[in-house]
């Protein structure tokens, strides 16, 4: 019993410590305009297994096994001139092919409406 004191003193350290640490700036390690940029946050949220998880059913520039059940994600802005369509397809795919496989992101809350927007504008960007 006599450790007690020391452990709670190291406890308290730390605990004391973490709650520093979140007040520290968040900074990214890349660098660059884009860094942090709507669109990079969509493309880590599209290539994120738990996620957006595009990348098992399409290929996309820079991503890494990429599935070919769904097409590839090229010319985003010639296949959809209107980015609200795009959106849509997103939110629900079954609107527009009841048939289709592509999960509804936003229907079934797979995905908030805030990361759902910021994919939308990184496939834009393709």
């Amino acid at each position: 019993m006599r450790k007690l004191p020391g452990i709670l003193t190291t406890a308290s350290s730390v605990l004391v410590l973490s709650g520093s640490l979140t007040l520290l700036p968040v900074t990214t390690s890349t660098a660059g305009p884009a860094a942090g940029s709507v669109i990079e946050q969509g493309k880590a949220i599209a290539f994120d297994r738990k996620k957006g998880n595009c990348l098992a059913c399409h290929a996309i520039e820079g991503g890494k096994l990429a599935g070919n059940i769904g097409p590839p994600l090229v010319a985003m802005k010639a296949r959809f001139p209107d980015k609200a369509k795009l959106r849509a397809q997103i939110w629900d795919a079954t609107k527009a092919n009841p048939n289709t496989i592509m999960p509804p992101f936003g229907r079934h809350k797979i995905l908030s409406e805030s990361e759902i927007d910021k994919v939308v504008e990184f496939i834009y960007s393709l």
